[in-house]
């Protein structure tokens, strides 16, 4: 039976997708792990070219992908075709990565003997990607996992589904074109139940799951349970940014703006609370209030809007709940939906919500949002402002703004984060490794460390005689 994709444009039913009954994912899985027992074997070089020519066949549809994007789960048109450009990008810092972080390690000369580390393939991998960035989720583990010689089974969630077989389709076509094995990367749609008894069937090597905490421990559970499989898990954030007296003022609070709303502020490395020293307090909350309200509410598909609507309706009233909470507790909104106009088709449309006299008391401040709504809090000094970031159990990303390169280097090194960024936020460089502490993940996707992470080390140590 047809499971609905209901879109948070208009409630309506925008797609449908098949779910695999059990005895046809086990069949997905045989063929994937026959496809990957030739795969293994396969050069580098076909590897790269296998990927960079499923890009293609991923481009070549473009406008129809952005477009299913948007209506599945509501980000603007403009930023869904964004996703799709940023895709290439990952793609061709994997395959530049490959060849070195995949080569044969050899160790220093030992008379007599011939030893080196070589990264074998871990088998087959089951993806399990969010809607939030549908592709860009996927790609990290489907491009590495074919780099590595691995097979990939995405298991996409269901308000995306669609984007598993998009990229499941390219890959197809480009395995046909090139003489790859058929099956090396499926769409694996399957019930929650079903995924937890292909894991507890032992018919995948490696797990790879991106979303909730509750969702991480969820799957880090089925996958301990009679497994040894490697799991890899990028959960929440509750990022923080500290702003200093140096930064560059326009420059940081449009940034910063951006971080916090783009995609609807729909990102595990969204801005979700803002540190403010004091000599800038009053000057950065009034710009950064006149900022949040250039931003243009409304249906994603039209031209000109900025901000969509949150992904479903339950989403909408865990922030509105929220930000009720902190607003009881004593802070102060700074903007109210009379600052847009708030379309009627569905309940997930929500204007941008800016607070102050905020404390980490509040849910607003210590849990992740995940949605347009953010605190600003002011702070004596960087002493104050280090403790403050790091009082939370997420640690995925933090931003420090100053022109100062040296001070931020320092607080990069004291804050207790994956990444930390000087004059940047929310964005993902694929050279380095994507990371989480804490509640925020295990394990490590994109880099050169990526790549090895869905490889098993194996060693070799010969005797010449």
């Amino acid at each position: 039976m047809p499971e609905p994709i209901v879109s948070p444009i208009d409630g309506q039913v925008a797609h449908e997708y098949e779910l695999l009954s059990l005895d046809a994912a086990r069949e997905v899985v045989a063929r994937a792990r026959a496809a990957q027992q030739v795969w293994r074997r396969s050069a580098i070089a076909d590897r790269v070219a296998l990927c960079m020519r499923a890009l293609e066949h991923l481009e070549a549809r473009a406008d129809d992908y952005a477009r299913e994007i948007t209506t599945m789960m509501g980000k603007p048109l403009g930023e869904a075709q964004g996703e799709l450009r940023t895709v290439r990008g990952r793609v061709e810092a994997l395959c530049e990565l490959a060849p070195r972080a995949l080569a044969d390690e050899a160790l220093p000369e030992q008379p007599g003997f011939h030893r080196f580390i070589r990264h074998e393939p871990v088998g087959v991998v089951l993806d399990i990607a969010a809607w939030n960035y549908p592709l860009l989720v996927a790609i990290n583990v489907v491009a590495g996992a074919v780099l590595a010689g691995d097979a990939v089974l995405i298991k996409h969630a269901p308000q995306t589904a669609l984007c598993g077989a998009q990229l499941a389709r390219s890959f197809a076509a480009a395995a046909a074109e090139l003489g790859a094995p058929a099956g090396l990367v499926a769409d694996f749609m399957v019930s929650h139940a079903d995924v937890a008894a292909i894991l507890g069937e032992r018919r995948v090597d490696q797990v790879a799951f991106t979303g909730s905490v509750r969702g991480g421990h969820e799957v880090f559970r089925a996958a301990a349970q009679d497994n040894f499989m490697s799991v890899a898990l990028e959960l929440g954030g509750k990022d923080p940014a500290l702003v200093l007296p140096d930064c560059d003022f326009e420059f940081t609070v449009a940034n910063l703006v951006e971080g916090t709303f783009y995609n609807a502020g729909q990102s595990c490395c969204a801005i979700e609370r803002v540190y403010v020293h004091e000599s800038l307090w009053d000057r950065f909350v009034e710009a950064y209030v006149a900022e949040t309200r250039k931003l243009r509410l409304g249906d994603p598909l039209a031209e000109g809007t900025s901000l969509g609507p949150v992904v479903n309706a339950h989403a909408a009233a865990r922030i509105q709940q929220q930000v009720a909470a902190a607003v009881s507790a004593g802070a102060r909104l700074l903007t109210s939906d009379d600052d847009f106009e708030i379309p009627d088709r569905s309940p997930c449309y929500l204007a941008p919500k800016v607070l102050v006299d905020v404390d980490h008391d509040m849910a607003l401040m210590n849990e992740e949002t995940f949605g347009p709504a953010i605190g600003l809090m002011k702070i004596r000094d960087e002493v104050e402002a280090v403790a403050l970031m790091n009082d939370s159990r997420y640690g995925l990303t933090a931003s420090v703004w100053t022109r100062d390169d040296a001070r931020a280097e320092a607080l990069a090194g004291a804050l207790e984060a994956g990444t930390v960024f000087q004059n940047r936020c929310d964005f993902l460089d694929p050279q380095l490794p994507w990371v989480g502490i804490k509640d925020s993940g295990h394990g490590v996707s994109l880099s050169h460390l990526g790549l090895r992470a869905l490889t098993r080390p194996k060693s070799f140590h010969l005797r010449r005689r």
